[in-house]
């Protein structure tokens, strides 16, 4: 069970809770959030009903929220309504509005990020993507720029008042990327790397949690509760792609996932059908698609030259592509009665 309690109680009084949880037997999990802090009573198996209403009497708890599932802090039973999380640019994923993050995969040179930032802003993107370091199967491919790369994406972003999304591959890069980027990417092949996990959910910057290679939905959810319960609550979900026994896309993009885990939990989820599909051809349809089925955003994979890119050039698009993209899933949102960013005049 979850025990929510009331706004700007000071320390002592959580200690208090936590004393209170832990005299009773059980383990308390506390996660302090932007509004409420939270505590998770771990342990509970009998008597479910009585220890609530005791639990619930303490004058420092709101409510007791009984939760059935494993994940107990990123349940749909743990919250009342759905999580936004928001950006310091006024970017945002979740509500009603849909999320355009759009970008190469690596960061390459600056004309490289400034061409494509450009483009993408004026086409309607609110987030800048790139990679600064980058996990590859060849350890003699591309690796990126690294810190050049997060300076880069920074400026850039701040030119064309873009949010930065960008990828996290080691604990002991976590302080330098926060300091650069406003949301922090988990990448599949990381989804479980637990000591990072918990690392990004002690910080205090928003985190893109990617689904793993073969994860099932219940280890997805999973791996966000490591980054809820280390007090970080600003996580948004990304299907990307599972990998299947089908070879005819890179991976199989588990649009099912969207209104499943919409069910599940209350944080919201975008898709990538860049990776989920690793063909150019494929990304119109599938981003319509994943708008139809109810995604918070969209993630793009854009390069000016993708013949040229030293990453991904397969399943990247042109920034015009990226417009027309736009255009097309348009109509879609507003049906659904969402709404996209606005598209800036190119003059």
């Amino acid at each position: 069970m979850i025990l929510v309690l009331y706004p700007s109680l000071p320390p002592e009084a959580v200690a208090r809770v936590v004393a209170e949880v832990r005299e009773s037997g059980y383990d308390a999990h506390v996660s302090a959030g932007s509004e409420h802090t939270i505590i998770g009573v771990v342990g509970v198996t009998a008597d479910k009903e009585e220890l609530a209403e005791r639990f619930g009497q303490l004058e420092e708890v709101e409510r007791v929220v009984p939760i059935s599932r494993p994940y107990k802090m990123v349940s749909r039973e743990g919250k009342d309504g759905t999580t936004v999380v928001r950006c310091a640019n006024g970017a945002s994923v979740g509500g009603t509005a849909i999320a355009l993050m759009a970008g190469p995969c690596s960061v390459e040179s600056e004309q490289q990020i400034e061409t494509t930032a450009r483009a993408v802003s004026r086409a309607g993107a609110n987030f800048l993507r790139g990679g600064a370091f980058k996990p590859r199967t060849s350890p003699y491919a591309f690796q990126g720029l690294g810190e050049q790369a997060l300076r880069y994406l920074r400026t850039c972003a701040d030119a064309f008042g873009l949010a930065v999304v960008t990828e996290v591959m080691d604990v002991r890069d976590v302080e330098l990327v926060a300091a650069h980027a406003d949301v922090l990417q988990i990448g599949a092949r990381n989804m479980q790397n637990f000591n990072l996990l918990r690392e990004v959910g002690a910080a205090r910057k928003p985190v893109l949690l990617k689904r793993g290679l073969s994860a099932t939905i219940e280890e997805w959810l999973m791996a966000a509760e490591y980054i809820y319960v280390g007090g970080n609550h600003d996580v948004v979900l990304c299907e990307r792609g599972i990998r299947t026994f089908e070879t005819a896309t890179r991976n199989t993009l588990d649009l099912s996932a969207v209104p499943l885990v919409h069910l599940l939990t209350h944080l919201p989820v975008i898709v990538d059908p860049s990776h989920g599909t690793g063909r150019r051809d494929l990304i119109a349809p599938m981003s319509r698609a994943a708008v139809a089925a109810g995604a918070d955003g969209l993630m793009l994979e854009v390069h000016p030259n993708p013949a040229q890119a030293k990453s991904d050039g397969p399943q990247s698009i042109t920034p015009e592509d990226f417009g027309a993209v736009v255009r097309s899933v348009r109509p879609i949102a507003e049906a659904l009665g969402r709404e996209l960013p606005a598209v800036v005049s190119a003059a």
